[in-house]
């Protein structure tokens, strides 16, 4: 009988120091567990795990079909067709449209704040009253745009496109217009204070009442046959490098620069 109770002990004591070290390695390897969103964070930092621990739900607003008023805030909405759209009053805050045809599409009042439209196409697009602030729009095609009320203010319009565009009460405040065309585009009320000019062609543009130039870059601007006699904020400084012709119209406190025409061969 001692020897049986002996080995009843010996049996509950290594029990025991396996149910012990059992519970050792779960305690370690919830203690390990808990450390992944660390090590993760150290690792990828905060940005790329907050992609690895998203939720699916996060983009379901993503997948919603064209519609006035839809919210694809962030979405990427990247080389899709999308052309005549009905996007009137929608938040398209920060959304990729990069090489999207979004021509005739109704953009009334919508929301494109950051947006990336990079080489996107919104010919014909209605854009009366939308924000286009700060979006990044190099190359993009606004030809025969109808934008009255809009805002471009701090956006980035290299060689974008606005040529028979309708633009009346446009905002370009700060916007970097290097290269852009606004050729036969009819211009009314328009704010290019503090903008960047440089290169920019507004030859043959049609100028309807008076137009805000206060602190542009109008580096090698063309302007030929530009009628700016009622022009606001010019400076001498600023004609003298822009390019403009004998049929160009300045304010009258201006003169003609004796550079002018410009030779761009």
């Amino acid at each position: 009988m001692k020897i049986h109770a002996e080995a009843l002990k010996h049996f509950a004591d290594v029990h025991a120091a396996s149910v012990g070290r059992s519970v050792d390695r779960t305690h370690a390897a919830g203690k390990r567990r808990a450390s992944i969103p660390v090590l993760l964070t150290l690792m990828l930092g905060p940005a790329v795990l907050a992609l690895v621990w998203a939720s699916p739900a996060a983009a379901v607003h993503c997948r919603n079909s064209p519609a006035p008023g839809l919210d694809w805030t962030d979405c990427n909405k990247s080389h899709l067709i999308l052309r005549g759209a009905n996007l009137e009053g929608a938040t398209l805050l920060g959304a990729d449209f990069t090489l999207t045809d979004l021509r005739d599409a109704n953009l009334k009042s919508a929301n494109l704040e950051k947006a990336k439209l990079v080489r996107t196409s919104l010919a014909g697009a209605k854009a009366e009253k939308a924000n286009f602030d700060r979006v990044e729009a190099h190359r993009s095609i606004f030809v025969g745009m109808s934008a009255e009320g809009a805002s471009f203010a701090n956006a980035a319009l290299q060689r974008a496109d606005f040529s028979r565009a309708h633009l009346t009460g446009v905002n370009f405040e700060k916007a970097e217009l290097g290269r852009a065309k606004f050729v036969g585009a009819k211009l009314k009320g328009i704010r290019f204070s503090r903008a960047n000019l440089s290169r920019a062609d507004l030859s043959g543009a049609i100028i309807e009442g008076p137009i805000a130039f206060d602190h542009s870059v109008l580096s090698l601007t063309r302007i030929e046959g530009v009628d700016l006699s009622a022009a606001t904020g010019l400076q001498q400084a600023q004609i003298n490098l822009a390019c403009g012709d004998t049929a160009t119209k300045l304010p009258p406190e201006l003169t003609v620069p004796a550079t002018w025409p410009c030779d761009f061969d």
